[in-house]
């Protein structure tokens, strides 16, 4: 990991090892229920189709930009963007670009511990046959390994002491050992699920919902929706790419890993997509049922299936996968921090910084709402805040010619693409997110207002 100012940063072994482990950081849970949910929640086919222009124009290049700002320093996301401002003559104060990545990373782990551990609690009860002959309604309330504060508290503590331990074992005794087993897996189970739900569930319904054009139902709404998922379902905002950035060697051609990171988690989205909706279709199930349709309808409906508890317990396996590559980054990203800035160990770093996500995340089981809140700040706040000012420090503040030296083995073609969509484009949409998201949750009323304005 990166250490101290000065000392010699450790790089990825191989490209495989890189490309795991990013797409396994941006691969998450949110690829298996909030892509669905956000689908089924903004007409189908409709949102896909903006989706996939948004990941292109918006995300890819902001990918591209934290890449860079790693790779050229070399160091976490607050010492790199502080030390390459320092280097162009700009304000140390710019470091900020780093900080809100790294809060929002931090932010993030803290709840995202806690659905992890009901993940892998629901997988173990799927196995078990706990869900067999349980209603979509008591499902979750009934399950006995999840029931009740003191078994949430559980799960939660042990899956983030596995992350914590695969931190503290380093770039590549921990996490490249991790990800190049349990992202193949991840892929081959995929896919399997998706053959097996297209071939037992309402396949034509679920790609006709996916996939036929019914450009009338794009919306304001839609738009912004889609905007929002490809920026978060990227991953890009938190500073993971900054800091997986750091350990790239400087012959990787940044664009062509970038596009390979953002279309393998566009890919995965689509395909859970095919995973879920013949399921959800064939039983009569709501699409637009969020999280309720994981851990309410569905372990309710594998019970019912053929094999369905060895069903039930891959589908919840293969989302413990996706939590677990991705809960790994966002603690590297804050342990980072620790290591080159306030000069821990390795391992003393990622235990602090663990044990304090921990603490946060145990607080959220007992306090009521207070998950919701770090959600928001981490959502709707720091995650489009770092994404705006990522945009800005390498579209506007950094000098064209640093920027075309990280991307030296792009075409000139791709980098007028990248700083034109990186400078105009990516502000302007992020701030969006920006401003809605508070918009959404103090009800300023500025989403009706644009509404209005455009006639959605």
């Amino acid at each position: 990991m990166a250490g101290p100012v000065g000392s010699e940063t450790p790089q990825w072994s191989s490209r495989f090892a890189f490309l795991m482990a990013a797409i396994g950081s941006a691969v998450g849970l949110g690829n298996l229920w909030r892509f669905p949910f956000q689908t089924g929640d903004n007409g189908g086919s409709a949102f896909v189709f903006v989706y996939l222009i948004c990941v292109a124009f918006i995300a890819y290049p902001i990918l591209m930009g934290e890449l860079s700002i790693g790779r050229h320093k070399g160091l976490s996301a607050v010492g790199s963007t502080k030390q390459l401002a320092i280097d162009i003559g700009k304000s140390p104060a710019w470091l900020v670009v780093g900080l809100a990545g790294v809060l929002a990373a931090f932010l993030v782990l803290t709840t995202y511990s806690v659905i992890a551990g009901q993940v892998m609690a629901y997988s173990l009860m799927s196995f078990m046959g706990e869900f067999a002959g349980r209603s979509a309604t008591d499902a979750a309330v009934a399950a006995s390994l999840y029931d009740g504060p003191g078994l949430a508290l559980f799960w939660h503590t042990l899956f983030m002491g596995l992350t914590i331990f695969i931190v503290t074992r380093g770039l590549k005794g921990g996490i490249e050992r991790v990800v190049t087993i349990l992202m193949p897996i991840f892929f081959l189970m995929l896919v399997g699920l998706s053959i097996y739900a297209m071939t037992t569930g309402a396949a034509g319904q679920a790609i006709d919902y996916l996939f036929s054009p019914r450009f009338s139902e794009i919306t304001p709404t839609i738009v912004l929706s889609a905007l929002g998922q490809a920026f978060f379902s990227i991953g890009v905002g938190g500073a993971i790419m900054i800091t997986y950035g750091s350990f790239l060697p400087k012959t990787e051609n940044i664009g062509n890993n970038a596009a390979i990171i953002a279309g393998s988690d566009t890919l995965v989205a689509i395909v859970a997509g095919l995973m879920i909706f013949p399921i959800v279709f064939a039983y009569s199930l709501d699409p637009a049922a969020g999280m309720g349709l994981i851990f309410n309808a569905l372990p309710a409906v594998f019970s019912g299936m053929p094999a369905g508890s060895i069903i039930g317990g891959l589908f919840f396996f293969l989302a413990f996968i996706a939590a677990l590559t991705s809960s790994i980054s966002l603690l590297l990203v804050v342990s980072s921090v620790g290591e080159d800035q306030l000069g821990f160990g390795r391992t003393k770093s990622a235990i602090i910084f663990g044990v304090i996500c921990w603490a946060v995340g145990t607080a959220t089981i007992f306090i009521g709402g207070l998950g919701g809140w770090l959600d928001f700040f981490s959502g709707s706040v720091f995650l489009p805040l770092g994404g705006l000012l990522v945009a800005i420090f390498a579209g506007w503040i950094v000098p064209r010619t640093i920027m075309r030296g990280e991307l030296h083995n792009t075409s000139d073609g791709l980098f007028r693409y990248w700083r034109f969509f990186i400078r105009y484009a990516a502000p302007i949409a992020v701030f969006l997110i920006l401003i809605l998201g508070i918009d959404a949750r103090f009800n300023f009323g500025i989403n009706a207002a644009i509404t209005g304005l455009t006639g959605g």
